[in-house]
């Protein structure tokens, strides 16, 4: 996402910022920038209605700039797409005050934002992500199985689903192995070719950054035989790029060839090491760390908006290794005073206290699991006990052992 222009007043956070989606990625970040409420200027084309003199009526398209306060925003992770959906905000000849209109989002078309209760420094550092250029893709995964596999981009902020392959492939059968054989040599075809379109190696090993790592996981031997079968092709064709990628390749072992593995298959602390300068990884062995210390429900470890608030008000979640989880997804509260809420704890763990804060994507497997814990969760600098028993149950959430059954690992 590239800046275009900027004038945010830092004591007050009143401004706006106008910005330039250049990748799918980006679409991402603006939906996390705008909330309810907030104003946005954008290119929009309208049917506009004109009734003459005659009486008669006729309708046409019309290009116009149009500024909108948001009431909704739809955002379709697979195609990237954005609509922003408000009421209009500013008149114009073609448009009176009030009216409803729906704002596409594209793809190297600039935006205006303006926030509604000011650029908080949530916001803002959302807003310092976004423009970050030095933020891609930080993995490769291609999660496979017998005939079927998943081709998957690992951003920063997204588990993207690039490619789902399907190849008939003929069991092993006594006399039958080379049907077998030949069923799963084109099947490895399929993906390869498939994997090397996606991740365009050529630009991606002549650049000035570092190959990505790609992470090859399955059931049994299959992970081990692809990887075999790009060593085979990639000596066959000379291919130099596809030679180059093969000393990046980690090959792992997940309990099926679903999507949903490679949050298992990031949880081996072999695949970690290995993988530790994505910040999926870290996260991944970050929400580990926390659910190792809630098993032995030592008071280290809590979950759920109430007991982290009471962690942090006695100084437990600071300086000496205190962390503090949060899923972005509290942050799109419809409700700002509770968006005002989760917004000053970050603050005062960051600021005031001197803790860690991770915010976790609500589109990773690990925000999907802090999200089952009620989207908050805290690794204290020293035990703490009974923080869900204070003041009568609320409904809150705590550490207690039998309900880790219910939770998503």
């Amino acid at each position: 996402m590239r800046l275009l222009k900027s004038q945010i007043e830092q004591k007050t956070g009143s401004g706006f910022a106008t910005l330039l989606p250049e990748e799918p990625e980006d679409m991402w970040h603006a939906f996390n920038l705008i909330q309810e409420n907030d104003r946005i200027r954008a290119k929009a084309v309208r049917r506009v209605s004109k009734t003459s003199d005659a009486g008669s009526t006729s309708s046409q398209r019309i290009a116009m700039d149009l500024t909108i306060q948001v009431t909704h925003t739809d955002f379709d992770v697979g195609s990237g797409q954005l609509h922003v959906s408000g009421k209009v905000a500013t008149e114009n000849e073609h448009v009176k005050l009030g009216q409803h209109h729906t704002l596409d989002l594209e793809l190297n078309r600039k935006f205006t934002l303006e926030k509604a209760d000011g650029w908080d420094s949530v916001a803002l550092e959302m807003l310092k992500e976004a423009t970050d250029t030095l933020r891609r893709a930080e993995l490769w995964a291609v999660v496979l199985g017998e005939g079927t596999a998943n081709i998957c981009m690992i951003t920063e902020h997204q588990t993207i689903l690039r490619h789902h392959i399907e190849v008939s492939v003929p069991r092993k059968r006594k006399g039958g192995v080379d049907g077998h054989s030949k069923g799963m040599d084109k099947f490895f075809s399929t993906v390869l070719s498939t994997l090397l379109r996606q991740i365009d190696l050529p630009a991606a090993t002549t650049s000035q950054d570092k190959t990505l790592p790609l992470l090859l996981a399955s059931p049994g031997f299959v992970a081990t035989s692809f990887l075999a079968y790009i060593k085979t092709e990639a000596t066959r064709t000379t291919n130099k790029p596809l030679m180059a990628l093969i000393s990046n390749i980690v090959v792992a072992h997940s309990s099926s060839a679903h999507v949903h593995s490679l949050n298992e298959i990031l949880s081996s602390p072999a695949i970690t090491t290995k993988l530790s300068d994505t910040k999926y990884a870290r996260e991944t062995a970050l929400m580990d760390k926390f659910l190792t210390l809630m098993r032995l429900d030592d008071g280290r470890a809590w979950y759920g908006p109430r007991e982290v608030e009471r962690a942090v008000d006695k100084g437990a979640v600071g300086r000496g290794g205190g962390v503090m989880m949060i899923s972005n997804s509290l942050f799109r509260a419809q409700d700002v005073k509770q968006r005002r809420r989760w917004v000053a704890l970050v603050d005062r763990v960051r600021d005031v206290e001197g803790g860690e804060v991770r915010v976790l994507s609500s589109l990773h497997e690990s925000g999907k699991r802090l999200e089952g814990l009620g989207g908050v969760a805290a690794i204290l600098t020293y035990p703490l006990e009974d923080l869900d028993e204070e003041d009568g149950d609320e409904g809150g959430f705590g550490a207690a052992e039998e309900e880790q059954g219910d939770m998503v690992i």
